[in-house]
């Protein structure tokens, strides 16, 4: 996205324009907008979520992946669903709920669902403001800090966000250490 921004200015090929489009469309941006705009709402939507902060979500959402929601709905993210039959139902859910956990057929069809939660969904719109302005100011993006966005991820709120930042302090030598292996 941030190559198609400089491009602007050059001119975008066909090819270009219809990935915008394609983009624009699949995360339910305002239809009037000009491709510059469109290209700017998509840095927002597209950018990126810190390694350390997407392992350490699916740590902690997923009981370091021994969940029933892990290990048989490929579910690591804590995804709820609410068609019938969507996912499975939580052994702890009351009478009037009526949500699931989402099964996926795949790890990686779970990660793209995660990934897509986090850059659409109104309840993370902190998230992806505190990711904006980081970027913004020219900052990295450190998990411990956009982790702040999560209030919503969980009824635990404040204490979710608490607990995710403590993890990725507590594990910051494995994960640095996977991903540099990762980036080989």
């Amino acid at each position: 996205m941030l190559t198609l921004q400089s491009k602007v200015l050059t001119g975008i090929d066909k090819a270009e324009t219809s990935l915008i489009v394609k983009l624009a469309k699949k995360y339910r941006l305002k239809k009037n907008l000009t491709i510059k705009q469109q290209i700017n709402e998509l840095i927002i939507c597209v950018d990126e979520v810190p390694e350390a902060l997407v392992l350490v979500q699916a740590a902690n959402e997923s009981a370091w992946g021994t969940s029933r929601f892990a290990r048989i709905g490929l579910n690591f993210f804590g995804i709820w669903c609410y068609k019938p039959k969507c996912g499975m139902i939580p052994n702890g859910r009351s009478g009037n709920d009526k949500h699931e956990v989402a099964a996926f057929k795949s790890v990686e069809q779970a990660v793209q669902h995660y990934f897509y939660n986090i850059n659409t969904h109104a309840a993370y719109k902190v998230f992806r403001e505190i990711r904006r302005q980081l970027r913004a100011e020219n900052h990295p993006l450190k998990a411990e800090i956009l982790a702040s966005g999560l209030l919503a991820y969980s009824s635990r709120g404040e204490h979710y966000v608490l607990e995710i930042t403590k993890m990725i302090e507590q594990n910051q030598s494995y994960i640095t250490a996977a991903v540099e292996r990762n980036s080989d």
